[in-house]
């Protein structure tokens, strides 16, 4: 009978593409994991791993074993959360991947869900708009909240949330008003600490500074908005961020908020989770918190 720990490596290594770090992930030697995959393929008589000095890739019948082994963990989480409900409340554990803009926002919304379901432990990774897509077709997440736009509803659950609209943060010292509005080219003037460049957000914000002729002054760049945030209030640059950012944690000390304009710029952002049925009640319930305040 095949193990489910061995479907578990399995899909580490079809996950993590490399021998070492998907052994590490399923907390096991990487001798022991290697004996699992070769045992599974002798059970199955059939090759999954394409052979050579390191990982080269899943066979045909690998990647179709992959996504049944898939189909097979997503059941056995839901009955797990299944019989845990028949005790009366949904309990459970529910990973959910986070573009860094949104993170204001899955607070609030953690909140919500913790007062209706005390029961259930979200952890949340931050990650980009593709790592949030693959993590969900590869079952690191159970769901996601990420830009609509880049949502393809060939794989995915999409579920509209809010727009996320832009405000400068600036230092007292420098901002040019205290109250009122900020044009993009009037903040593209000022020394500016935004994400890098690789990332959706600053491609947005690249993309509407090009839009009205300006270039951005940009002093740091940063992987999250803590150290730009941090850079704001310690008065050494301005930083364009997420309005629900702001708000969600009531503005901060020795700063100025001014929502950016000429253009009001908007982008879409929703909830995904996987087109395939998992049944997950913690999902359910994440959902149900979620689109109830739409």
């Amino acid at each position: 009978m095949i193990d489910l720990k061995d479907l578990q490596c399995l899909s580490a290594l079809a996950r993590q593409k490399h021998f070492a770090r998907a052994a590490k992930e399923c907390g096991i030697s990487q001798p022991a994991f290697s004996m699992r995959i070769r045992k599974l393929e002798d059970r199955l008589q059939t090759p999954i791993v394409k052979r050579g000095n390191r990982f080269q890739g899943l066979t045909e019948e690998g990647q179709m074993i992959v996504r049944h082994a898939r189909k097979i963990m997503d059941e056995v989480k839901a009955f797990e959360h299944e019989v845990s409900s028949t005790r009366g409340e949904i309990s459970g554990s529910l990973k959910l991947g986070v573009i860094p803009t949104a993170l204001g926002y899955a607070g609030q919304l953690l909140i919500r869900l913790n007062r209706e379901y005390p029961n259930i432990v979200v952890r949340i990774e931050t990650a980009s708009s593709l790592s949030i897509q693959q993590g969900i077709e590869d079952g690191r997440f159970e769901a996601g909240i990420t830009y609509t736009d880049f949502a393809s509803e060939d794989f995915l659950r999409v579920e509209p949330l809010y727009d996320e609209s832009y405000v400068l943060l600036a230092p007292e010292r420098l901002a040019p008003r205290r109250t009122g509005e900020i044009t993009w080219a009037e903040a593209a003037e000022m020394p500016l600490s935004l994400l890098e460049p690789g990332m959706q957000n600053r491609r947005i914000l690249d993309q509407i500074f090009e839009r009205v002729g300006a270039e951005p002054h940009v002093i740091a760049e940063t992987s999250g908005f803590t150290s730009a945030i941090v850079m704001v209030v310690e008065g050494l640059a301005a930083s364009v961020v997420p309005s629900t950012l702001v708000e969600s944690l009531g503005g901060f000390p020795g700063t100025v908020s001014l929502p950016l304009v000429d253009p009001v710029q908007t982008k879409s952002v929703c909830l995904v989770s996987a087109l395939r049925e998992t049944g997950l009640l913690t999902l359910e319930a994440l959902r149900g918190v979620a689109t109830s305040e739409r």
